[in-house]
């Protein structure tokens, strides 16, 4: 290991007091929904990386209007034509926490230190302390780090922070089309996001891919109001009974998506792909933990990681307009709505699944012979992101992961969706022979930190060793050559 990381390394082990309060003050802001709180998130960012020598502003949006901005610019101030220059991105904002109630950590905007359950580890709790806020403020904790232990940080980079991830991450993609976009991302050599978890809790990763997803709603209008199933129970076609009928067309009970020739165009698995599955650091007790049951499917770890990965999957998440309380109502809902959504894989577009998906409802409508109404919407979509596992950029990773944890990382896909690589992707272009650029998933935190559920946290030891594997990862790039080409 080189001095110059052995002082970083060892001024973050210092600065672990520091680095605490920094995320206890980001989980105080609840970013959530308002505006203004959202702004004071964004300001302090922005303040933080400007007091250590960066030239970050915040992008107000004029279309959409009532945006919270998003925070850019550079680090450090004084740009160094000869490093390369890598784009950083993040999000500021977090999911509720409406289930407070359920928090055996409260308050959730607090910070709290305790042991998490499930895997004994010491935590830090509170909401974002892992998605993403732990995350963004520990690119903060490795530039204070460097700057402390007097080491000029080895590349260029140039940050990307934004308040609407949760909600879809409304302006992004315009912002980046925009010349303002363009200028962030111009001659930039590679680009990083740390806003995933680790397959398990043992073994970091590295991630290189994400399955899509489009979200539909199905909605049955009958009745022009409630009815006592008493006295029309059998005498009219009852919504409800319409939009289960609907649903249970879609998948069934061992996950096979019913729908004809929507995996098509999954990719035929290969030998190559098959032993790349038997290196990775999983067992289905990590399933088994994760989901506080044995309800697998399967019982085979690669089985499991290729339906989570490779496959694609079709979840039925809900029915609104329906009575759901305690108590026993007889009554026929006049209209009801079912959601539902898919995972999607590479070579599986949007609108191909969305065409499939509507022209299957319709036969199956038709085969009802209902006098109610039906609709079909696209609620959200994003499509399916994949990289390079082998370009030097990853490979710098993981030599930094490997330096810091002593462990070379897994490399993974994921089967959530993170619609914005796309667009970072996007952003990046291609170099000079045409590729593109490349993007490395570089997750801190871990399977069980609970995101957007309640008592959310990150492992202690992760956050601290999340600014280390950062601040590597940097000077791991810095001495790669093939990253720029």
């Amino acid at each position: 290991m080189s001095s110059d990381l052995e002082k970083f390394f060892q001024k973050v082990e210092e600065l672990k007091p520091t680095f605490k309060t920094r995320l206890g003050d980001a989980i105080k802001i609840q970013s959530v929904s308002d505006v203004d709180l959202k702004r004071q998130m964004a300001t302090s960012l922005k303040s933080q990386i400007n007091d250590l020598g960066g030239d970050l502003d915040l992008h107000e949006f004029d279309n959409p209007p009532g945006l919270p901005p998003l925070v850019i610019g550079q680090y450090p101030k004084e740009w160094d034509k000869s490093k390369k220059t890598i784009v950083v991105y993040g999000h500021y904002d977090v999911q509720p926490a409406d289930d407070g109630d359920k928090w055996k950590h409260p308050p959730p905007f607090e910070l709290t230190e305790g042991v998490r359950e499930v895997d004994q580890k010491k935590c830090y709790f509170g909401r974002g302390s892992t998605d993403d806020k732990g995350p963004v403020v520990s690119w903060i904790n490795m530039l204070e780090a460097y700057q402390k232990a007097n080491i000029d940080l080895p590349v260029n980079l140039r940050f990307l922070f934004e308040g609407m991830e949760e909600s879809g991450s409304t302006g992004l993609p315009e912002f980046i089309k925009s010349d303002d976009g363009k200028k962030l991302f111009e001659n930039a050599d590679a680009g990083v996001i740390s806003d995933n978890y680790w397959l398990g809790t043992t073994t970091p990763c590295l991630t290189y891919g994400l399955r899509g997803i489009v979200y539909f709603s199905i909605t049955v209008s009958g009745p022009a109001w409630e009815l006592h199933s008493g006295l029309f129970g059998g005498t009219v076609y009852e919504p409800m009974t319409d939009l289960i009928a609907l649903l249970s067309t879609l998948v069934d009970s061992q996950g096979k998506i019913l729908i004809p020739d929507l995996s098509h165009d999954v990719e035929p698995l290969t030998q190559e792909e098959i032993d790349s599955y038997k290196g990775i650091d999983y067992t289905m007790q990590d399933l088994y933990t994760a989901t506080g049951s044995k309800t697998a499917i399967y019982d085979d770890p690669t089985a499991t990681l290729m339906a989570r990965w490779r496959y694609p999957s079709l979840s039925i998440h809900g029915i609104e307009g329906a009575y759901s309380g305690p108590d026993t109502k007889t009554s026929i809902a006049p209209k009801v709505t079912g959601k539902f959504s898919i995972r999607t894989v590479p070579k599986m577009t949007v609108e191909d699944i969305s065409t499939m998906v509507r022209d299957h409802l319709d036969r199956e409508w038709k085969k009802l012979h209902s006098k109610n109404t039906y609709s079909f919407k696209v609620n959200d979509a994003g499509e399916t992101w994949r990289t390079k596992p082998d370009h030097p950029n990853f490979e710098a990773a993981s030599r930094a992961t490997n330096t810091v944890w002593g462990k070379k990382p897994d490399l993974t896909r994921e089967g959530g969706s993170i619609p914005v690589s796309l667009n970072i992707q996007e952003g990046l272009g291609t170099d000079s022979e045409g590729n593109p650029k490349s993007l490395v998933l570089l997750p801190v935190g871990t399977a069980n930190d609970g995101a957007h559920g309640p008592d959310e946290s990150i492992p202690i030891e992760n956050y601290v060793n999340g600014a280390k594997v950062l601040g590597a990862y940097l000077y791991e790039v810095a001495n790669e050559k093939g990253v720029v080409e």
